[in-house]
């Protein structure tokens, strides 16, 4: 039993996957000290509030601390757009370097705007006759 979970651990994607839990929340945490310490006293210098953090309201003697909501949202925002410009797009870019330029294999009727094989002489919906995109190999 004890074999089959230190198996199931030793695999590739779960270790990737502690990794990647530990790193994303020192990440998180990095970011929202960034929020809470640089960004948020920036605001509220343009806002002509001091402490961000410390925006309230109250109905009956209950405090709604909207400052602090505020402060996970601009945090949340922060994160995530760290993660699309520096994990996402960079992976994108090199998925499209990796597959280079791809022919195009259908193209549309010009007649209907089916969808066509590119080396089609007649359209299989409407039977227009089309010029081939391109030759086919021969």
């Amino acid at each position: 039993m004890f074999k089959g979970f230190a198996a199931f651990l030793a695999r590739g994607n779960v270790l990737d996957l502690a990794v990647a839990v530990v790193i994303g929340g020192a990440f998180g945490a990095l970011v929202t000290a960034l929020v809470k310490d640089l960004l948020t006293p920036l605001v509220a210098a343009i806002f002509g509030k001091p402490n961000f953090a410390t925006l309230h309201f109250t109905i009956n003697k209950a405090a709604f601390l909207y400052g602090d909501f505020l402060n996970a949202l601009i945090a949340f925002v922060s994160i995530a757009a760290a993660i699309y410009y520096i994990v996402v797009l960079p992976a994108q870019k090199l998925v499209e370097l990796r597959r280079g330029h791809v022919e195009p294999t259908m193209t549309a009727c010009p007649e209907c705007l089916s969808e066509i094989s590119v080396a089609a002489t007649r359209c299989k919906f409407c039977t227009a006759v089309v010029k081939p995109a391109s030759s086919p190999a021969s």
